[in-house]
This record gives structure tokens, C-alpha cells and sequence, in this order.
């Protein structure tokens, strides 16, 4: 998608009218099925051969009242705060930050990035004392996020499942990332 097409105001999530254009390259086909008057009502006036394209928002804007994947980080500090990060953390970090942004490389300086390294240096660390907490890399979590979407069941399992596979015992911390996105997609849901 390019940059312009990224840029261009959308109201109410759709386009007026979609551009129509032939599926074939010179649109001969197409031409030739409208002569002889092939007309899809069921498919909102397009003919057949032809293809509706519809432009995207790249980040809707968050509905109100509802909980986004940074706010649940952000909720993540409040519950497992005091908590050393662990791979299985950083793991649920950034799939929580791709779900968010929608990308699937990792930012530098982005929130996954600072979980990756947290966890690194934990695991070379000598006391308790020395390691980083979730507290330090989820501060400020929907300021590092370049884009944030509301929470949703998908974007739970996809977190709980990163956390679970990268954690030795297959299992996810109670009141950590993965509890907090579930939480949030859960009350987004009920509502």
C-alpha cells in the first residue's frame, strides 16, 4: 500500500462509491458481458469481471470505551509490575506490539525491543536486584506504540500463545502480559 493511499480521509470507514475497474487488463471481457447486459444485482451493481477496490484506513481510530493492546500493557505494570522480564515476557511483548502496529518486524526503541533486551540481560544477571521489571519496559507502552487498536479474543490467543511457547514450563504468569490483553479483550468484548 502507498503512502498516498495511507494518507487519504476515508468517511465512515468506506469509500462513497469503489472504483470499478476490469479484471482483465484491457477490460474486454468485462465490456463484452455489459453489452450483452449481464448486470450482478446481487453483488451491489458490479458486473461480472469486474473488481470493487476499496481503500483501507491503516489505523481506524479506537472506539470509545474500549481497551487497546498498549492500555492493557500499560495495566500489565499495575499487576506484575516487580517482575523480572523473562523470554516468555518478551515473547508476549511483541506479539502484543505486532498485533497492535499491525507490522511484523520488530521497531527499534519500540516496546518489544526494550522486552528483548530486558530479557537478555536478565538471564546474564547475577542477583534479582540487577534485573530489569516489566515495570521499566511497559511504562509509557501506547507512547512507544506508533499505532494501537482495541484488544480483541484474537489478539488474547495470539499473546497467551507466544507467552506459552516461550515460556520452560508451557504456561503464562497469572496477572502478566498475557492476563492483561485477555482481560481487556474480554471487556471489550462484553461490551
Amino acid at each position: 500500500m502507498s503512502q498516498e493511499q495511507l494518507e487519504k480521509p476515508i468517511i465512515n470507514g468506506v469509500k462513497e462509491e469503489g472504483e470499478k475497474v476490469p479484471a482483465t487488463e484491457r477490460g474486454i471481457d468485462a465490456a463484452e458481458d455489459k453489452e450483452k447486459g449481464v448486470v450482478a444485482d446481487a453483488s451491489g451493481g458490479q458486473a461480472e469481471g469486474e473488481v470493487n477496490e476499496k481503500s483501507l484506513v491503516a489505523n481506524p481510530p479506537a472506539s470509545e470505551g474500549t481497551i487497546t493492546i498498549g492500555e492493557a500493557l500499560e495495566a500489565a505494570v499495575l499487576t506484575a509490575g516487580n517482575k523480572p522480564v523473562e523470554w516468555s515476557d518478551a515473547a508476549a511483548i511483541q506479539a502484543a506490539e505486532v498485533r497492535a502496529t499491525g507490522r511484523t518486524n520488530i521497531m527499534p526503541g519500540g516496546v518489544a525491543a526494550s522486552a528483548q533486551s530486558a530479557a537478555t540481560l536478565n538471564a546474564r544477571a547475577n542477583s534479582e536486584d540487577d534485573k530489569t521489571t516489566l515495570s521499566v519496559v511497559l511504562t509509557g507502552a501506547r507512547r512507544k506504540l506508533p499505532s494501537d487498536k482495541p484488544a480483541t479474543r484474537k489478539d488474547a490467543e495470539g499473546v497467551t500463545g507466544a507467552e506459552m511457547r516461550n515460556d520452560p514450563h508451557l504456561t503464562t504468569y497469572p496477572t502478566g502480559v498475557a492476563a492483561s490483553v485477555a482481560a481487556a479483550a474480554r471487556i471489550n468484548q462484553a461490551k
